[in-house]
């Protein structure tokens, strides 16, 4: 039983080591109505902990309940508009310098591709 245990603990903690490292700065475009908008996020992975930011129109918002498990990655973002919050889940899947990402905006599905910036 021990040894199945350590195996486990031992298999658990290679998948938070095999996590992609999404450490630093990624851009995209996102499309709208009112045309396209740059994107900027600012990841950093502890673990399999993600935290960071998202740079829009309104200064920095800080990203919430962030994932990364091998190459999936989950966050949350929280805006303020007139007084009133709302909550964008994001989902998606790192493949090297690429995040592809899913999101909901006012029931509408959306699609977000990130690039690594260049340091």
């Amino acid at each position: 039983m021990k040894k199945l245990l350590s195996v486990i603990g031992g298999l658990a903690l290679a998948a938070v080591m095999l996590a992609a490292d999404v450490t630093g700065k990624w851009v995209g475009k996102v499309e709208t109505p009112n045309g396209s908008r740059d994107v900027t996020m600012t990841f950093k992975v502890d673990g399999s902990t993600l935290t960071g930011s998202m740079s829009g129109r309104n200064g920095d918002t800080p990203i919430e309940n962030g994932k990364v498990s091998g190459d999936d990655i989950s966050f949350t973002v929280t805006r303020k508009f007139n007084d009133t919050e709302f909550k964008t889940n994001y989902k998606g899947t790192i493949k090297g310098d690429t995040i592809d990402l899913k999101y909901q905006m006012r029931d509408n599905d959306m699609s977000l591709t990130l690039k690594r910036a260049a340091s």
